[in-house]
């Protein structure tokens, strides 16, 4: 699989989830610089965690507005993958392309620990190869991961199976219905605030983030 990593100033996970495609899955990968428009030649488009441009205004702000975004949006009209990881999905977010806000945690504090997932929608096919009754060990690392929508966006997210994780244990960060992650509609677009990629090596105390990464390239 070919997989490209958009890189933005201030990104500090964009090697980190390379490194793992590439190792464990065996993904020819590609940084793609934020000013750069890039071929839409690539099956899958990573937005990586950190902290695009500062996080100013609201993580992710900024960061649509970058050129590669344009390229971005053409790679997603032909159909191909997209991920976000925690900053990535803010960005997603931010720019209409996923559903909801992402807004300061609920303790008006930074989050750096392992939490507890389960798959938020059964017929979710981004997520067909976890249990429904697994509970996933993914660690997360932020200060705005509290996941916001309406009533009816909520329902509407149930409804066509776009809730991609919940919370499991605790709500760390007052995430709204526990939502930790969702897809688009078409389940082409998925975002989430933990770091499955934080959690594949086995000296990083949880493999879980493994069965992530697998299901969602079942999709590919």
């Amino acid at each position: 699989m070919k997989t490209g990593i958009i890189t933005f100033p201030g990104s500090n996970c964009d090697k980190d989830v390379g490194f793992i495609l590439e190792k464990y899955f065996s993904h020819k990968i590609e940084y793609l610089w934020h000013k750069d428009h890039f071929e839409n030649n690539f099956d899958l488009i990573v937005l990586p965690g950190g902290f695009s441009y500062g996080d100013y205004l609201r993580c992710g702000a900024l960061a649509r507005f970058a050129v590669a975004m344009e390229s971005l949006n053409a790679h997603i009209k032909s159909g191909k993958l997209v991920l976000g990881i925690c900053n990535g999905f803010q960005i997603l977010v931010e720019a209409n392309l996923l559903p909801g806000a992402l807004t300061l945690n609920k303790t008006l504090k930074h989050i750096c620990k392992t939490v507890t997932l389960v798959k938020g929608s059964e017929k979710n096919p981004l997520t067909n190869k976890i249990p429904i009754d697994s509970i996933l060990e993914i660690p997360v690392s932020h200060s705005e991961g509290s996941y916001f929508a309406g009533e009816d966006t909520i329902k509407k997210l149930r409804d066509e199976n776009c809730i991609l994780f919940q919370y499991a244990l605790e709500n760390p960060n007052g995430s709204v219905a526990n939502i930790a992650g969702v897809s688009s509609r078409n389940f082409k677009i998925a975002g989430l605030m933990p770091h499955p990629e934080r959690a594949v090596e086995e000296f990083s105390g949880s493999r879980d983030g493994k069965i992530i990464f697998e299901s969602f390239f079942e999709r590919v």
